[in-house]
């Protein structure tokens, strides 16, 4: 069942570059935002403090590191490793903010909106919704790379049947009395001799 760690790289094509998207996404989001509005304060472009490395730029790295994993590997621990990473890091972005309170960090800053529903985009854009998001998807990827298709398992058992491919072996048959295949082409070993008693020796029996 080797052959199983294998998969085909299109697999997870798809949830690997959203994942890697939308990590840049939260990753940039806090830096890049004041040239649009739309962020958070200060309204300063690539202001950084420990802060956003904790809240932002670190789940940021998580999720677009194992994006990329999830979308180039074409193996099958290798990729839900990457998956259970992107999941990391999208949990973080959606509960950071909470549980970093508890060592003092305030956050990233309060959104620049000055609406009450622009506000709730931002945070939602920049944390709760985008870790959901990179959460569900992560956890998609991590349930393809699971489960083992019917090529595959197919695959797998005709190379345990027949041996590695391309080495050029196969497995000898078995001719016998009950055997259904015909014997080989080509020169047969002679019969063994018959115990044949003449006339004359001892034992004949006439």
């Amino acid at each position: 069942m080797t052959r199983t760690t294998r998969v085909p790289r299109t697999r997870g094509a798809v949830c690997g570059t959203l994942l890697v998207l939308l990590g840049l996404w939260g990753g940039l989001l806090p830096f890049v935002g004041p040239y649009l509005d739309y962020g958070f304060e200060p309204d300063d472009p690539w202001f950084y403090d420990t802060d956003r490395l904790q809240l932002s730029v670190a789940p940021a790295v998580a999720t677009v590191f194992g994006g990329l994993v999830v979308l180039i590997t074409a193996n099958r621990a290798f990729a839900m490793f990457g998956a259970g990473l992107a999941v990391l890091g999208g949990a973080w972005f959606t509960v950071g903010g909470p549980v970093a309170a508890l060592w003092d960090v305030p956050g990233v800053g309060a959104p620049l909106g000055t609406e009450e529903g622009r506000r709730v985009a931002e945070q939602l854009a920049g944390f709760t919704a985008l870790g959901v998001v990179i959460v569900f998807l992560a956890a998609l990827a991590l349930g393809r790379f699971a489960v083992v298709g019917v090529r595959e398992a197919a695959a797998a058992e005709e190379s345990g049947a027949d041996g590695p491919r391309g080495s050029g072996t196969t497995q000898p048959l078995v001719y016998g009395r009950y055997a259904r295949e015909n014997p080989p082409a080509g020169p047969q070993p002679p019969p063994p001799p018959r115990d044949h008693r003449v006339a004359g020796e001892q034992g004949w029996d006439r």
